[in-house]
């Protein structure tokens, strides 16, 4: 290594290098096992997204999606029922949360922000 490069370090290639070395590596669910040809076929994404799928993880941009549907009809029905205390604050907090979700969903499933006077629309647009 020249002296004028910086010196590179793995962090994550060592600490599996540690966890080889200790055993961490042994026993593995299907070891040793050949991979079938459907995971040779598709791309890395593709797979990514069926392993997360099927071991139960659910991206952050549907957890906020589902909290963004449950207050938009919660303050659907606060407003129905003559409760307008915070209206404005609430809905402010639902925008910022419609912001970030727009930032980390993929671009077809983006929607805009809400309005008190389309709040009825937006819900229905949420379901």
């Amino acid at each position: 290594m020249k002296d004028d490069q910086p010196h590179y370090s793995d962090l994550i290639g060592e600490i599996l290098k540690e966890y080889t070395k200790t055993g961490g590596m042994d026993n593995l669910p299907g070891a040793g096992k050949p991979l079938s040809e459907e995971y040779l076929k598709g791309d890395v994404f593709q797979h990514f997204q069926r392993l997360a799928k099927d071991s139960g993880y659910k991206p952050y941009w549907l957890d906020l999606q589902h909290q963004i549907r449950d207050a938009l009809i919660a303050l659907d029905q606060d407003l129905q029922n003559g409760k307008k205390r915070d209206a404005d604050l609430r809905l402010k907090s639902i925008n910022d949360k419609i912001y970030t979700y727009n930032q980390q969903c993929p671009p077809p499933m983006q929607k805009g922000s809400v309005r008190l006077d389309t709040l009825s629309e937006a819900v229905e647009r949420w379901r």
